[in-house]
This record gives C-alpha cells, sequence and structure tokens, in this order.
C-alpha cells in the first residue's frame, strides 16, 4: 500500500465547482470533503457508483457526477446495491453505492448482506445527520438518536470496515483503512457515513493519494508436497467452487493429468466444461443425480475442494458428500475449511486458488499418477419436442435458451434465487467461466432481477436475466436500464405462484396455504417504462421470441406463461428440510 499526499493551498473559495479540476488539471486548489472522498475512491479504482440521490448526499452526489466516476441513478437503494455486486464480478472492480439518510441506508441494507456472502467489493458512501442536529428529529434523522450504531455504522456482521467521518482530519486514516480492505482477495463491504455539514467543509488536511496493490496467500512448497502425497495414495474427486474462477485453465490441467473425476458448486458452472468427459455434475441446489451416485458407488479416498465454503446450497450439508479420508480445502479464508462438516478430516490450505493448483501440476507430470478410472457418471438431459397446445413447460424454455443463448452467443446468463435458479443449474451447461451467475448464498429475491443491469453495463454487452414472477414484481430496474440503455433482457417464468414455495410447502405436508400471484402483464409493464418486449403463451414461440430478444438494441421482456404444475428440481432442497425435522421453510 502506498499512501501519498498532494498539496492544497487554497487559491478559490468556490469548492463545490473545482472538482472537474480537481481531476482534470494540476492546479493546486481548495475543495470539499465531499470531492475529496469522490478522488479518493476514483484513485481507488472505482468507475461506477450506483444510488439513490437525497438531500442530505446531495454534495456526494453532486461530486460524483463531476467525477469520472459513472454514476447511475437508481429506482431503489437495494437495486443499487443488487447491481454494484453484479458490477464488481464483472469489472473485478470496487463499486459504490450512495444513499441519503434514514431509509435510504435501511433499503440498502439486504443488498449489502448480499455483498458480504457473495464476496463482493462494494463500499457504501450514505449521508448522516449533522451534528448540531442530532436528537432533535430532523428530517429523516440517522444517528444513535434514532437508528442502532452498531452494526450499520460499525465494523461487523455487515461491513468489514465501517465509520462515520465526523471532521476531515480523519480522511486519510479512512482511506488507509480503505485501501487495506480493498487489497485483501476476496471481498470488502465498507460503509462511510459523511454528515452533510462535513461534506461540504473545505478540506483542512493534505489529500491522501492512494495507490493499491495486492499479495497473493500462497501455500508453501512443504504444503504443497504434502497435497500432492495425499491425493496421490488414492482415487480422488475434484469439487470446484466460486473462488476457483480464475483458475479454469490450471484446474483442467489438473484434473485430466490425474483423471480425477469434478463436480461444481451452483455459482462455479463453467468453470470447468460441463461437457468435459470427466465432469459428473452440479452439485446442491438444482443439482445432479449422477453426483450422489458418483460418491455412494465410487467412494473416493479424499475431495480436493477448490474455493467454495461447501455451504447449505453447495452440499445440503449431506453426509455422503464427505470422502473417504476427507477434504484438502483450499481457500484464501483460513476460517472457511472444516466449517461446514466440522466431524470430517480436513487438511487446510490457505491459498490462492490459481497459485496452489500451479504448485501442484509441476509436481504431478503428465504420467505421474496411476489412479483407478471409474466409468465416470454423467448428467443426463432429454430432449423435449415443443407442442402447439397449452402453456410453456419450463423444461422446452430451458432447451431452447441453452441452444439459442448459451451455445449461439457469448452473453452472460443469470438466474434468480428461486425455480429459475433450480432450472438454470440443472439444465444449463457452460463451456466457459464467467457465462453463468446466479446468487446462491443470502439468496435473496430481487437479486438478478437488478443485478442484470450491474453485470451488462461492466461487460459492456448484453446479460440474460432467468426470473421468476415473484421476483419481478418484488423489485426490477427495468426503468432504469431504460434510461442508460443498458441492453438487458429479462426472461420472466411467469407461472402466477411462489413456484417454489408452493411446491415445497407441499412436499413437507403443509396444505392449504396461499402461494398464489394474480397474473400479470409483464410485457405491458415494460413497455410502459419505455422498454420493448414479447409475451409468449405457447411453446413454438419460444424461439421467435429469444431471436427478438437477442437482437434488440433496448431493454427487452420476454413475458413466458409457464405450466406451474411441471415441478422444478428441487427434490433434493425439500429432502433436506425433511431430514433436518424442520417445520420451518425458507423459500
Amino acid at each position: 500500500m502506498d499512501i501519498q499526499f498532494q498539496d492544497t493551498q487554497a487559491n478559490t473559495t468556490e469548492p463545490l465547482n473545482s472538482t472537474k479540476q480537481l481531476f482534470d488539471s494540476k492546479l493546486s486548489v481548495t475543495f470539499s470533503v465531499a470531492e475529496a472522498v469522490v478522488k479518493i475512491l476514483k484513485d481507488m479504482g472505482v468507475q461506477y457508483a450506483f444510488g439513490v440521490s437525497g438531500g442530505a448526499i446531495a454534495p456526494v452526489w453532486a461530486a460524483l457526477h463531476q467525477s469520472p466516476i459513472q454514476v447511475l441513478h437508481f429506482r431503489h437503494e437495494a437495486g443499487a446495491a443488487f447491481a454494484a455486486i453484479e458490477a464488481h464480478f464483472a469489472s473485478d472492480r470496487p463499486v459504490v453505492i450512495f444513499t441519503t439518510t434514514g431509509p435510504g441506508i435501511t433499503n440498502a441494507l439486504t443488498g449489502l448482506l448480499a455483498a458480504r456472502w457473495e464476496g463482493a467489493k462494494v463500499i457504501l458512501v450514505s449521508a448522516s445527520t449533522s451534528a448540531p442536529q442530532r436528537g432533535r428529529w430532523a428530517c429523516q434523522e440517522t444517528s444513535t438518536y434514532t437508528m442502532p450504531s452498531t452494526g450499520i455504522f460499525t465494523s461487523g456482521q455487515i461491513f468489514h470496515y465501517a465509520t462515520t467521518l465526523e471532521s476531515s482530519d480523519e480522511l486519510t486514516e479512512v482511506s488507509r483503512r480503505l485501501v487495506l480492505g480493498l487489497e485483501q482477495p476476496g471481498g470488502f463491504v465498507a460503509h462511510i457515513s459523511i454528515p452533510t455539514n462535513i461534506q461540504t467543509s473545505s478540506l483542512k488536511t493534505l489529500l491522501p493519494r492512494v495507490t493499491l496493490s495486492q499479495s497473493l496467500a500462497t501455500a508453501t512448497e512443504e504444503t504443497i508436497a504434502e497435497c500432492v502425497r495425499l491425493l496421490s495414495e488414492g482415487p480422488f474427486v475434484i469439487w470446484v467452487g466460486f473462488g476457483a474462477r480464475g483458475a479454469a485453465k490450471e484446474i483442467r490441467q489438473l484434473a485430466e493429468r490425474t483423471g480425477a473425476a469434478v463436480m461444481c458448486s451452483p455459482r462455479a458452472k463453467g468453470i470447468f466444461p460441463e461437457d468435459h468427459p470427466q465432469f459428473i455434475g452440479v452439485t446442491g441446489f438444482g443439482g445432479h443425480e449422477s453426483v450422489f451416485r458418483y460418491m455412494q458407488d465410487y467412494r473416493p479416498l479424499r475431495t480436493l475442494v477448490l474455493g467454495t465454503r461447501l455451504g447449505e446450497r453447495t452440499s445440503f450439508l449431506l453426509p455422503i458428500m464427505v470422502p473417504l479420508r476427507g477434504f484438502l480445502h483450499v481457500d484464501i479464508d483460513p476460517e472457511v475449511p472444516g466449517t461446514a462438516y466440522p466431524s470430517a478430516e480436513t487438511f487446510a490450505i490457505p491459498s490462492d486458488i490459481k497459485v496452489f493448483v500451479k504448485g501442484l501440476l509441476k509436481h504431478f507430470s503428465q504420467h505421474s499418477v496411476e489412479l483407478t478410472k471409474p466409468m465416470l457418471l454423467r448428467p443426463e438431459h432429454s430432449i423435449i419436442n415443443p407442442r402447439t397446445h397449452g402453456k410453456v413447460r419450463p423444461v422446452v424454455l430451458m432447451d431452447a435458451i441453452q441452444r439459442l443463448i448459451v451455445e449461439g452467443s457469448d452473453v452472460l446468463v443469470m438466474t434468480e434465487a428461486s425455480s429459475s435458479s433450480a432450472w438454470g443449474n440443472y439444465m444449463l451447461r457452460f463451456a466457459k467461466p464467467h457465462r453463468y451467475r446466479n446468487c446462491s448464498g443470502f439468496a435473496s429475491m430481487g437479486h438478478i432481477t437488478t443485478g442484470v443491469v450491474g453485470a451488462a453495463l461492466a461487460r459492456g454487452g448484453k446479460a440474460i436475466a432467468i426470473v421468476g414472477d415473484g421476483a419481478m414484481l418484488m423489485n426490477n430496474e427495468i426503468s432504469t436500464a431504460v434510461k442508460y440503455q443498458i441492453p438487458v433482457v429479462w426472461i420472466v417464468l411467469n407461472d402466477g405462484h411462489y413456484n417454489m414455495c408452493d411446491r415445497g410447502m407441499a412436499m413437507l405436508g403443509f396444505q392449504g396455504v396461499d402461494a398464489e400471484i394474480p397474473q400479470t402483464n409483464f410485457v405491458n409493464i415494460a413497455c410502459g417504462m419505455g422498454a420493448d418486449g414479447i409475451r409468449v403463451e405457447r411453446e413454438t414461440d419460444i424461439e421467435a421470441a429469444l431471436e427478438k430478444a437477442m437482437v434488440a438494441i433496448a431493454p427487452f421482456v420476454i413475458d413466458v406463461v409457464i405450466d406451474s404444475t411441471q415441478p422444478a428440481p428441487i427434490e433434493s432442497r425439500i429432502w433436506n428440510l425433511i431430514t433436518q425435522n424442520s417445520t420451518n421453510y425458507y423459500c
């Protein structure tokens, strides 16, 4: 980390008008704390700022608009936060979320918790009530008098780092803490709260100029040698997670040299090609029966875990997923290995995945390992021909998406945390990384309906969101996509139900619950906001609708009337709840 300083001797008395000079010239100027914060964020690599404005955050908002950072004004703070998560993963840069006081902050909290779970790098910059106004019922008062400070304004379970900037003198330390967090591998979620009067105050100290540098955690040669020894003792399987997305080439080389079977978490689809003969399937939610059959019939000696926490959505915490001699678990977070399966033998390796696998490859020559290679089981997919009558079956829709979008383009495909995700995990097959995203961590409804806007913007191209009608009604950012002409396509599985909740409750033995949603025409809604769209009521119309969406320039909604009697592949999730003897179902 390198922090330098810029001279700020005064030669002007107009701080709010100096932002452009701050970025575009080398002249020394006096500028405000708001402008200084924005300059520091830009130097940290921030390209995008998403949020909703308000009176209390106005100085920061104005400074953002005068800076090189691209500012998008969203319709809801949660949507801005979800979009920031996906923009981070698409660009590998930190993204700013800005909100005003009170409900601006609380509205964003769900998205910020999702950012923490997903491992994104985002920085919330919010306003707070000026000190002289606190405790006097100021409009949307945000202070310890009206809001809990623990968790929202302090480091803890929501934020890795959080503080309220009470003086410009604190800016250097705030910058230092942000740099430390952004330099670390993995996620970093921060909150900088700035009272309105501090935003407009003149900077009284030298402006920190920040340079980021990152170092990768690496395993020692002794650790790698021990891993080679353990893996050479017998058959092993590789379990690939989202954290391994930067090591696709190396993981494929390792698998092919050793003959190891490979499975992946739902978020890791495509890191190892799903059409590869050594791929046995997706684990967890919407996963494949072939994985369970392999683990049961062939019982590998060990499992090499690369970049997954093995949480419930990935493993269902099932004992069958524990190999005979336990796990070799590689993760950048040293607290992850051994958490999901505390009673299983686990050899923890804190390391960057790519660096670690490269180390293994030095020891595994092309023919150095002679392991028994069973006839690997493969995920099975039956082709179902479209019918000319009745509502659309999800399997037919997903088959068309596979052919026309997954195989016919290079766009990003995203699935909402619902039946849509189950269908995507189960039926879509990717041969390359960075083509598929689902939010299986915090799994908030509305994450992908809004997050797709940030992903498409940061990728600089079209992105597809496969979502349910419930999520689309809860939170979407069609209007934002229209305003900034972002080429997003929403494919809505419109079945008039909270389908996963409805079916899950029935499987759990609860009858008579109300999970229906009044039938909605999402094309009418989309067109009313300035987007385009098409409604699909027959399976024979699917291909034409997908083709039209793929060439559309404007944001586009495909409203697919789904046959709600067709069960989504969520049996494993439900049976896992049943085995827990649970009376609570979280859909």
